[in-house]
């Protein structure tokens, strides 16, 4: 009988973290994190990590691990979450790997390519030329060098056009040469993929509640320790919804009212994201919602038996 491993996934704030909770106590489960905010030490509140209660309710594996201050790539995260996935089947637990960042969840479906590691600096003048150009301008730019982007990035998809660019600058070869032969290392595991399709009105209350939950649980307090590490501006904990418009507050240069509307749209942005990549890249994966919890329970645990 081949190994399971139950992947879910959805826009932020969908509730996933609570379906996950239920699913590790009716299964026999471990929760291994998929969200690439939550993965650090220094944001708990702003990135909506399971809190201690929740956390004794099932097991949770790699949430709060890594320091702000370093780089944490896709394949980082795979290495990790094979060894958590290994854990749970040797302990007899099925691994439910739960999150919303879609590449993490890629690296388990399809595999992840052995490009090299991408030096800082290298990364640096990518990002400084993407802010001096703006998007459009540096999409005109990666075409001329890697023309095999066309149609296969979208020019508003800032993070892999930068991916995409280092990786040719760096390698002299196209990012699309790297992945064409990747595999996944599940091949033989019977994986359920899971997606919280939620309606649009229903996620944007659901975004508004969680903002001011986050204020209510401190989290200026929270960004204001991040700034006294002084990271590096190129590193990704500093893209995390909330820190920038916090930090705008913090100046005087926006009210909070503004501020709390400001990380909504964010949010509500960002949460488009995820659907419209999930569109195109969970097309086969079961999309499942119901308002009523023990209705959503019960359709979940239909497609995972």
């Amino acid at each position: 009988m081949s190994k399971k491993i139950i992947l879910l996934a959805g826009p932020t704030a969908s509730g996933k973290s609570r379906l996950a909770i239920q699913l590790a106590k009716k299964l026999n489960g471990e929760i291994i994190n998929a969200d690439s905010m939550q993965i650090y030490k220094e944001f708990s509140i702003l990135s909506s990590r399971p809190n201690n209660k929740e956390t004794k309710k099932a097991k949770h594996h790699l949430y709060g691990i890594i320091s702000a201050k370093k780089y944490f790539s896709a394949g980082d995260w795979l290495k990790l979450a094979k060894s958590k996935i290994n854990q749970c089947h040797k302990t007899k637990k099925i691994p439910i790997i739960v999150g919303g960042t879609g590449l993490y969840f890629n690296t388990i479906t399809k595999g992840i390519s052995k490009i090299p590691n991408i030096d800082i600096k290298t990364r640096n003048k990518v990002r400084s030329l993407f802010k001096k150009l703006g998007y459009k301008n540096f999409y005109e730019k990666l075409l001329d060098i890697d023309p095999k982007v066309k149609n296969r990035i979208l020019p508003t998809d800032s993070q892999r056009t930068q991916r995409a660019y280092e990786v040719i600058l760096k390698t002299k070869k196209s990012l699309f040469d790297w992945t064409m032969n990747t595999k996944s290392d599940f091949i033989n595991f019977e994986i359920k993929k899971i997606f919280i399709d939620i309606p649009r009105e229903e996620l944007l209350k659901k975004i508004s509640e969680r903002t001011e939950l986050m204020f209510r649980n401190k989290c200026m307090e929270e960004v204001k320790k991040f700034n006294s590490l002084r990271i590096n501006k190129s590193l990704s904990a500093n893209k995390l919804i909330g820190v920038q418009e916090i930090n705008a507050y913090l100046e005087g240069s926006i009210v909070l009212d503004q501020c709390k509307e400001l990380i909504n749209i964010k949010t509500r942005q960002y949460a488009k994201r995820q659907n419209t990549w999930a569109r195109g890249h969970m097309k086969n994966w079961n999309k499942l919602y119901s308002k009523d919890f023990s209705i959503l329970l019960k359709k979940t645990l239909k497609v995972i038996s």
